[in-house]
């Protein structure tokens, strides 16, 4: 972990503090994997901003530390601060391919289950409320239907968004639980719990090692609501997904609801049991994309008020005309240019912020990014980002990493070193990736890997398409 030099030197030292209590708090090879480099710490105006090299380090970290992060800093400082995660692309020079393999490693162990015990979710307060969200084109449908199942005016069940990271899919689920917080139905509070995917097949398979499978269905079935984030998790786990199919039904036949984001659309998950397709797209499917010019300027509008930042339209303009793929993203800007305002007195002009994000700029100005094509790939292959950037080579791996390459040649901006860069390879890898797949394509080839249910195989032009489709 790399912490800001700027600022006085007890503020330093309440960030080495913050680190150590996290440390402690997690232990230190997961500090070491997820922390320890690669990552930026900064603390200002009841803020912890942590900048990352890559989205999935942000939802990771996000995912699974963001509690931790706070009480660490809230302990610290004696004050309440929230978490920020943000994407800075030129911090991929730091990681190390032994950390990669070791994040790979974890997320493989969290996927089969045995990373954690049984814990019953909790309904905490959530981090997002729907009076928050910024609403524009791009998920004008998705805010709508979630205002109106947080109202109890839905007349679809279920609710399935999906879009690419940072878009608001998990600020919609935490706002629709959020809401319901404050409700009641024949006189009680109204039941509901939000839990990622992983975090709903560790407590199942954690209850069935320890015996305790009837305390654990009651937990879900019998709730008024249930959001699942990250759903896409559930692909390849065939006792998880049998589990989650009867939770569904019983929630659906007792009249009540249930809310649902991934990466990809449901049909585009890979190895996830049709039953389950089926009921997800007989409800409501809707897509969020990037946000537009007008989404993006009030969303940094936002982002300036609350970090307490005088700042130009000018330069806003410029942030939003330039940096068109996720909230992440301007986010991470955002907290560049703060970092400059502390150094230049508070004033950024628009000539500093083209020389400040120069390079920022140039890695993030296309609407589709590395980390959208990263996440629908590897959700398509049934692998997690992490094997991408890992070392492995296997048949799966293999496939999904050349297809990753070829689509990020395809749909952004990024030269073959710099995509080799964020996925841990070099220049020739990415060279050789992306030729080997143009000759399948040209010459009617098929890809095939191996899935939990057996080999598989499409034709690679196929493949291309069905993810251009999703990614566009």
């Amino acid at each position: 972990m790399i912490i800001s030099t700027e600022g006085q030197r007890a503020d330093t030292d309440v960030k080495g503090a913050i680190l150590t209590m996290l440390q402690d708090k997690i232990g230190p090879q997961k500090f070491n994997a997820w922390f320890k480099h690669g990552t930026v710490l900064n603390l200002e105006d009841g803020l912890v901003r942590i900048s990352v090299p890559n989205p999935f380090v942000a939802n990771w970290i996000e995912t699974h530390y963001q509690g931790d992060i706070s009480d660490a800093a809230n302990t610290a400082t004696g004050t309440p601060h929230s978490v920020v995660v943000a994407i800075d692309p030129s911090l991929c020079d730091r990681l190390h391919k032994r950390q990669l393999d070791i994040q790979a490693d974890m997320v493989a162990k969290a996927t089969q289950g045995r990373s954690r015990q049984y814990q019953p979710a909790r309904n905490n307060v959530l981090r997002h409320r729907l009076e928050d969200f910024v609403m524009g084109q791009s998920n004008k449908m998705a805010y709508s239907a979630a205002l109106a199942l947080a109202g109890g005016k839905a007349n679809f069940n279920p609710l399935f968004v999906y879009g690419p990271c940072g878009v608001g899919k998990t600020h919609l689920l935490q706002g629709i639980c959020n809401s319901l917080s404050r409700m009641s139905r024949d006189g009680r509070p109204l039941t509901w719990r939000y839990v990622t995917g992983e975090q709903f097949t560790n407590e199942f398979i954690a209850s069935i090692r320890q015996k305790r499978a009837s305390e654990f269905r009651p937990r879900y079935r019998g709730l008024d609501l249930l959001a699942i984030d990250d759903v896409h998790f559930l692909a390849a786990k065939r006792a998880t997904q049998d589990e989650f199919l009867h939770t569904f039904n019983a929630i659906q036949s007792a009249g009540n609801q249930i809310v649902m984001a991934s990466d990809a659309h449901p049909r585009l998950v890979g190895d996830l049991n049709e039953q389950l397709v089926s009921r997800f797209v007989a409800g409501m499917v809707v897509k969020i994309d990037q946000p537009d010019q007008a989404t993006r300027m009030e969303i940094l509008r936002r982002f300036a008020r609350r970090m307490n930042m005088q700042v130009g339209d000018d330069v806003l303009e410029y942030v939003a005309l330039h940096i068109r793929a996720s909230v992440r993203d301007l986010e991470g800007a955002m907290i560049k240019l703060s970092a400059l305002a502390a150094v230049s007195g508070g004033t950024v002009t628009l000539e500093i912020t083209r020389e400040a994000l120069a390079e920022y700029l140039s890695r993030a100005d296309s609407a589709i990014t590395l980390g959208d094509i990263e996440a629908v790939t590897s959700v398509y292959f049934g692998i997690t980002p992490a094997d991408m950037h890992s070392s492995r080579r296997t048949r799966t791996v293999s496939v999904a990493r050349m297809v990753a390459m070829y689509l990020a040649r395809r749909h952004t901006r990024m030269s073959f070193p710099e995509i080799g860069k964020s996925m841990g390879k070099n220049h020739s890898s990415v060279v050789l990736a992306v030729q080997k797949l143009q000759e399948i394509i040209n010459g009617g080839g098929e890809l095939d890997w191996m899935s939990p249910a057996g080999l598989k195989a499409m034709p690679a032009a196929k493949v291309v398409e069905l993810l251009n489709e999703q990614i566009a």
